[in-house]
């Protein structure tokens, strides 16, 4: 796939570091699959990729914990 972003780079399977910010909670996700463009670095999530991380997301912040460190690949 082409990269719609610098139009220069294509993209291939590879694993991200993603962190995002709920409710005053703040998630890092290693190890995400992502398609990656090969020349500027930025990444597409799946629809099904997205999803898990929403509500592996939702219950961090259930937890009440104000920042954590999810491993994608081995979290269950």
């Amino acid at each position: 796939m082409d990269c719609v972003i610098c139009r220069n780079g294509k993209t291939e399977q590879g694993f991200v570091t993603f962190s995002l910010e709920r409710e005053g909670v703040i998630i890092v996700f290693k190890n995400v699959p992502a398609m990656v463009c090969q020349n500027c670095g930025d990444f597409y999530l799946t629809e099904e990729t997205t999803t898990r991380l929403l509500e592996k997301a939702s219950k961090t912040v259930e937890k009440g914990v104000e920042f954590e460190i999810i491993n994608f690949k081995t979290a269950a």
